[in-house]
């Protein structure tokens, strides 16, 4: 074991705890949230970030995509373009805050709760689902190519009604 203590955040968040899926403590106020969060992170929190933030965080864990985000904002009277989304939703996964799963070639998801868990896909409303057994094994992975490590599993069961 390392003897040496983990390095903070000027936050008082260690970085490595944050990587994982932990989140700074939230007060109830989802304004202030939004900004501690980002600050977290080591992102400016802008006026068009605080917005997306507030609609991405403000209302639990989610899945959205660029396009639904923006269809929020817009709704909200947020001033942003699709591409200010993309830019930000990008900045937030870089920065640990959300989780991108790809369904196929052409949707991405992002989801506010980034702990290690798979999805249910329902392929008849486009709607991503959280897999809600936290005991799902895996019971083989592949042999991984000299020099790499697995990263992270992202597991995607799609479903259809049956006919």
């Amino acid at each position: 074991m390392n003897d040496q203590a983990s390095p903070l955040n000027d936050d008082g968040v260690d970085p490595a705890a944050r990587a994982a899926g932990h989140q700074p403590a939230l007060t109830g106020c989802p304004w202030h949230d939004v900004n501690e969060m980002l600050q977290a992170a080591g992102l400016r929190p802008t006026r068009q970030r605080m917005a997306l933030g507030w609609l991405l965080f403000g209302k639990g864990a989610r899945h959205l995509t660029a396009e639904m985000l923006y269809e929020e904002a817009t709704l909200a009277k947020v001033p942003v373009s699709l591409a200010t989304v993309y830019n930000t939703l990008n900045q937030l996964t870089d920065a640990g805050l959300l989780r991108q799963v790809s369904v196929d070639g052409t949707k991405t998801y992002f989801d506010t709760n980034v702990s290690a868990h798979h999805h249910f896909y329902l392929e008849n409303n486009h709607e991503l689902v959280d897999i809600p057994d936290p005991h799902l094994v895996l019971s083989k992975m592949p042999d991984v190519p000299e020099g790499y490590e697995i990263a992270r599993v992202d597991m995607v069961v799609r479903l259809r009604k049956k006919r």
